[in-house]
């Protein structure tokens, strides 16, 4: 996280990126960065995240047989060291949010299950920011189908549209709560 966040204040110091419009987006482990730098850094005006880990306390229960053991090398071990799983957890931080987050998720994740995406929005919702969740059918972690790879990449464009006010022509359309 301290990383994605010091290239990006690098890049805005350089006048390479416009600070009042730095985004950040990530899938998987990315997701979860992209998630973490949102929730405990004040760099990012807003984000995708694409199946990614909002509340690694759950995850750790509910992912499957093969990732199961993933997490205690990462974070430590669990149930041992759940202090650390809610510390570094970005829903634990949903006070901390401010800036407008879209989430992608597949329905049959089995990897990061889509309660992952669904706590965040609903955690995103009820603090009152913008916020988008979609679901893609038949899409498992990372998504593999053309048509729903394409939509990812329209969605992210249509959501940033909306966010920071530009005119995207022909793009998608996109609900986006709390705007």
């Amino acid at each position: 996280i301290d990383d994605v966040c010091a290239g990006a204040e690098y890049l805005v110091k350089e006048g390479l990126a416009d600070g009042d419009r730095l985004c950040i987006d990530g899938g998987s482990a990315g997701g979860y960065t992209t998630l973490g730098a949102l929730a405990f850094r004040d760099v990012f005006k807003a984000g995708t995240s694409l199946y990614g880990i909002g509340d690694l306390t759950a995850l750790a229960g509910d992912t499957h047989k093969f990732e199961s053991r993933y997490l205690d090398g990462l974070v430590g071990q669990y149930p041992e060291e759940e202090d650390l799983y809610k510390e570094r957890s970005p829903i634990e931080s949903v006070d901390t949010l401010s800036c407008p987050i879209l989430l992608l998720q597949g329905v049959e994740d089995k990897v990061v299950p889509p309660n992952q995406a669904e706590m965040m929005y609903n955690a995103l919702l009820k603090k009152g920011i913008p916020t988008c969740l979609k679901l893609y059918e038949g899409e498992q972690h990372g998504f593999r189908k053309a048509e729903n790879i394409q939509d990812a990449i329209d969605s992210e464009l249509a959501f940033y549209g909306k966010v920071f006010g530009m005119d995207i022509p022909e793009a998608v359309e996109l609900k986006v709560d709390n705007i």
